[in-house]
């Protein structure tokens, strides 16, 4: 009997529970979807280093799927308020027939369960359609392709989205429960009978709000774009920098709360003091409406407006940041393999790792590495043809270095900037970069590289210089400016003038990396680096492999210096130098794809499951509030009050609680992204990429989706309300 009256209630209430079937189906399709990864790995042919980024994100998923549940099943509990605030007559009605609070509460689970067996079923038909298509998004974000199609079914992903949904279903329950048994059965009846109490604050001190908000908005942009982001600064300057950047948040925090609190009473006093518009049909009505909310809702909105600010960063940013990276790996790995070797800087007597004594000592010239692989076994003359080393110097000799009280380095960035009138970069005020100045490099062994690599050579004649760098477009145009303003440098008794007019950056790197192994390269005539003596800081091995050997065979065998030697390089008793980054350009691209994979999923599921969630919330407030406000509606239609003016006043409502977070998320999303891009071009271009935009626009497509959503079935409580008789 319970069971037949639970179902007939769902079939006669479908329209009240839209949302919530909507938004828990949604939530299904989107866990079942993004977690089954692992299966995803076996079909686009991913590599095996990468299979375990995808084991690891596919953990990752599973975690977060299991948060993401918990807070979709209070959003459940939220919207299922909505459905028993509509529907409290009827429960009074059947406890005045004879039914127990037990029996109501069964009656309510069995429901629940019908919708999220409902909703489970769509889910899990929509979730499985979804991830065949995701196969070839999985391919498109690890930069692979399918290997072999097939159909896929998941019983693992099916298992922990039955496991989410029986959370959000029992959460759902308890409340419910909770519900019944504190509700009166007065309380119940009386349902709807209430004067609606209409309360607005003073428009002056609304406005004045609302005004104070946005100055304290516009203060903490202000602020932002100023200071930038905290990780720029170092030292001592961190621990303040750290305090600022948390003034801001606190600024735009607050900002944004004063904002929505007071924005409906501004919107009230403009509109009064155009009495044209203000007394036009009935914007008095819907401008009464909103102020009447202000208590409210004033403060969801702004948290839903931060939220979606959230979203929209993280998913812009993330997703833009590893574009960023992956559009200049091919430039910042130009070779198949690179090693690098560092000297020491100081000279000291301690204790090697394995608990030997040791002195490190200073070189008196670059080592050969080729020479030092050769003595560790490792015949290079097996993988390559030929191979091509560059030794970077300090802008100082050995004895300058020892000496603390030696002049600074002739380089430094800002000393040379002043003379072109270029500001440094964001971030490199206290970097390394700036406290030793450029590195050098002789005209040679960049010539050397150019043709290793197929390019044409340059000419510095007797006193001409060029600056090499390949970590950025704000350092590479900093640099620009020095070259194009002709700054003389003095190094070794010679004056030298730029030969070129800017960077060449793409011939920069010195070294395979992820974003960049060239901060700024001085490249001069060999007899300047004889003449000023200068003292080597690290050399580079550069190495292609020859035809008939295939990248997995080289790597193997360059590799494997690291399994087999220490970092350190001895000369019997003393270690001159230590063993840098071993780097494959093939294991390089392998990582940025994981990477450009492993944030790509996350910020879209991370964001996707946060918009739906804001607007399923906005979607439940007002339909809440056009359920609330029925009375009125009733009363304006008697009045004569047309039903295109009392839907024209909904809409009107409904726009400004979804349009307004939506705008104030996307403005602080504009400011922050500012400061981001202008960071991330210190390493590298950062632009908004296709895929971006498919998938804010998807996000903006399911927020429309709830708005739509909303307004169909606020249209269709309001004709209910007119058409039922007066005093019922």
């Amino acid at each position: 009997m319970l069971c037949k009256l639970a179902w007939g209630n769902v079939r006669r209430a479908g329209r009240g529970y839209l949302i919530y079937l909507l938004t828990l189906t949604l939530g299904v399709t989107v866990f079942y979807a993004f977690n089954t990864i692992s299966m995803q790995v076996d079909l686009v042919g991913i590599a095996s280093d990468a299979e375990g980024v995808a084991t690891m994100l596919g953990n990752i998923l599973g975690g977060l799927t299991v948060f993401l549940g918990a807070i979709m099943g209070f959003l459940m509990v939220y919207a299922n308020n909505f459905i028993m605030r509509r529907r409290n007559k009827e429960f009074g009605l059947y406890q005045v027939l004879g039914m127990s609070r037990g029996q109501v509460a069964r009656i309510m689970a069995l429901e629940t369960l019908i919708v999220s067996l409902a909703a489970l079923a769509m889910g899990i038909a929509l979730g499985v359609g979804l991830s065949q298509l995701m196969v070839f998004f999985t391919a498109s974000l690890f930069k692979t392709q399918v290997a072999n199609f097939r159909f896929i079914f998941s019983p693992e992903a099916l298992g922990l989205t039955v496991e989410c949904l029986a959370v959000i279903f029992a959460v759902t329950l308890v409340f419910n429960l909770r519900v019944v048994g504190k509700s009166r059965l007065t309380d119940l009846m009386s349902s709807g009978r209430h004067n609606e109490q209409v309360k607005t604050r003073n428009p002056w001190l609304s406005g004045a709000v609302c005004v104070i908000g946005g100055a304290l908005i516009g203060t903490a942009y202000a602020r932002l774009i100023r200071d930038g982001l905290p990780i720029t600064a170092t030292g001592a300057e961190l621990a303040s920098a750290t305090t600022q950047f948390g003034i801001t948040t606190l600024m735009v925090t607050v900002g944004t709360v004063l904002f929505f609190f007071g924005l409906s009473g501004l919107l009230l006093k403009l509109f009064q003091m155009a009495r044209g518009v203000y007394w036009r049909g009935l914007n008095v009505f819907t401008l009464r409406q909103l102020s009447a909310k202000v208590n409210t809702v004033s403060f969801s909105m702004a948290v839903i407006s931060m939220i979606l600010f959230l979203a929209t960063t993280s998913v812009t940013a993330g997703m833009s940041i590893v574009s960023a990276m992956m559009g200049g790996l091919e430039r910042s790995n130009p070779v198949d393999f690179s090693q690098t070797l560092w000297y020491n800087g100081a000279e000291s007597d301690g204790t090697s790792a394995d608990g030997t004594p040791v002195s490190y000592t200073m070189v008196d010239a670059p080592l050969d590495l080729a020479a030092e692989y050769q003595a560790m076994g490792i015949d290079l003359g097996s993988v390559s043809d030929s191979t091509v080393q560059l030794d970077i110097y300090y802008p100082q000799t050995k004895q300058e270095l020892l000496d603390a009280n030696a002049p600074a380095s002739p380089l430094r960035l800002r000393e040379l900037g002043k003379q072109a009138g270029a500001t440094l970069p964001a971030g490199l005020e206290n970097s390394d970069v700036e406290s030793h100045g450029l590195y050098v490099l002789r005209e040679s062994q960049h010539n050397a590289l150019l043709a290793y690599r197929g390019k044409p050579q340059v000419d510095l004649g007797s006193d001409g210089y060029l600056i090499s760098c390949d970590m950025g477009e704000s350092i590479s145009n900093y640099y620009d400016k020095i070259l194009a303003a002709g700054v003389p440098v003095r190094l070794g008794g010679h004056e030298l003038r730029p030969a070129e007019k800017s960077v060449d950056v793409a011939n920069s790197a010195i070294a395979d990396s992820a974003m960049g192994s060239n901060p700024g390269t001085l490249i001069v005539p060999d007899e300047v680096v004889d003449d000023a003596d200068l003292y080597p800081s690290f050399s580079s091995l550069l190495v292609n492999y020859k035809r008939g050997v295939s990248v997995e065979q080289g790597n193997a065998m360059l590799s494997s210096r690291t399994g087999t030697t220490s970092s350190e390089v001895r000369e019997g008793a003393s270690v001159p130098a230590f063993w840098g980054a071993s780097v494959t350009r093939s294991e390089m691209f392998s990582q940025m794809n994981s990477i450009n994979g492993t944030v790509s999923y996350l910020a879209i599921y991370i964001g996707f499951v946060l918009v739906i969630a804001c607007a399923a919330i906005l979607a439940i407030q007002q339909l809440s509030s056009v359920s609330d406000a029925g009375r009125s509606y009733r009363v304006l239609s008697e009045l004569g009050c047309d039903m295109g003016q009392i839907t024209r006043s909904v809409l009107a409502q409904q726009a400004v609680f979804f349009l307004f977070p939506l705008a104030v998320g996307a403005a602080h999303s504009v400011v922050a992204l500012k400061v981001v891009i202008d960071l991330v071009k210190t390493f590298g271009g950062l632009t908004i990429s296709g895929m971006v935009g498919v998938t804010c626009a998807i996000f903006l497509a399911a927020y429309g989706g709830y708005f739509l959503v909303t307004f169909a079935m606020s249209r269709g409580i309001v004709r209910e309300a007119i058409r039922a008789r007066k005093g019922e």
